[in-house]
């Protein structure tokens, strides 16, 4: 039996724990995220995220599937191994949390993490508060994750990341209601799935995984659904989660173009990185396309379905019309 508060005294050093307070529940009730202060050692405090299987599945949207049950539990058993072994080979441009320890038993996985409220990443933004100046930010912290994955064999992880990936979401493909991009949605698939330069993707890098310090500088959580993929996919991913349809509109060059330089500037040593930045933008609205599709069977109605969304979704389908002809 995993005796918590020994695990996190002997792994940190500290001498006692003051106290603890729960920051969140787990989605679906699979467990909780707290933070531990802490007296003495190396860490005023802690953060645990406590996995545990539930005795009943309650979906905030109803989807309490075996499909959903099961790619949740991937999920956790794929971020303890991105704690495990990938997290320490990023560097402070792309910041994460220190991965102190994890522990797992038979239904439960303790991952225990640097607090990175107590290290200067305490601010957040939301799509109501969000800067532009905090968008390219996050934007620059995505670029040196993939840049600094970029062609590296990723095992352990998902053999296709992101949360929304088609293979992971039967249920939701059978609710689409648009027909016409149901139809094109495995050659919307496949055409990120096959591009040329494959990376390791963040899988959730909306807004709200990103921590911010009073310098602007940003350190991202929440590695569930990690995995090979196109970069891309998290950029076109990020953009929804921070602005509307109009800003996405005004901002859309000028985000991809910082996204893009900080990408080129990264990897200054490759010498085929015009041929990744061509091939990613072209891929853009595709990413776009392929997550419009998830919402459509999941969520039809959800506000990212605006009139960018569908635009770029339309654009991918009357391209892939062309190509069948």
């Amino acid at each position: 039996m995993i005796e918590l508060p020994d695990e996190i005294l002997e792994k940190t050093g500290a001498t006692a724990i003051i106290r603890s307070e729960q920051i969140q529940k787990l989605w679906s009730g699979y467990g909780e995220i707290k933070r531990y202060f802490l007296a003495g050692g190396k860490y005023p405090s802690v953060i645990v995220k406590h996995i545990q299987w539930p005795e009943s599945i309650d979906h905030p949207k109803g989807w309490n599937t075996k499909n959903s049950h099961q790619r949740k539990l991937t999920s956790y058993q794929v971020e303890k191994s991105w704690y495990v072994q990938f997290a320490s080979q990023t560097n402070v441009q792309c910041r994460v949390p220190e991965c102190v320890h994890s522990l797992e038993s038979e239904n439960q996985i303790f991952l225990i993490m640097e607090d990175l409220d107590a290290s200067g990443y305490r601010f957040r933004a939301n799509p109501y508060t969000v800067t532009l100046l905090q968008a390219k930010s996050a934007l620059s912290w995505l670029a040196h994750f993939h840049a600094k994955f970029l062609g590296n064999t990723i095992n352990e992880l998902w053999p296709i990341g992101t949360y929304w990936h088609l293979d992971t979401r039967p249920d939701e493909f059978e609710k689409m209601q648009n027909a016409r991009l149901k139809l094109a949605a495995k050659g919307i698939d496949a055409k990120l799935n096959n591009a040329t330069h494959q990376t390791l993707v963040h899988g959730d890098a909306k807004l709200a995984n990103f921590c911010f310090n009073e310098m602007g500088e940003v350190a991202a959580v929440d590695f569930q659904y990690a995995g090979k993929g196109c970069g891309i996919k998290d950029v076109a991913y990020f953009i929804s989660s921070c602005f509307d349809d109009s800003d996405c509109e005004r901002y859309e060059e000028e985000l991809l173009n910082h996204y893009f330089k900080q990408l080129e500037q990264t990897l200054d040593e490759f010498t085929d990185i015009q041929v990744v930045i061509e091939e990613w933008r072209l891929l853009y609205k595709y990413a776009w396309a392929d997550f419009y599709r998830f919402l459509d069977g999941w969520n039809p109605g959800h506000w990212k379905m605006h009139k960018y969304s569908e635009r770029l979704t339309n654009e991918v389908l009357e391209e892939m019309s062309q190509i069948n002809l």
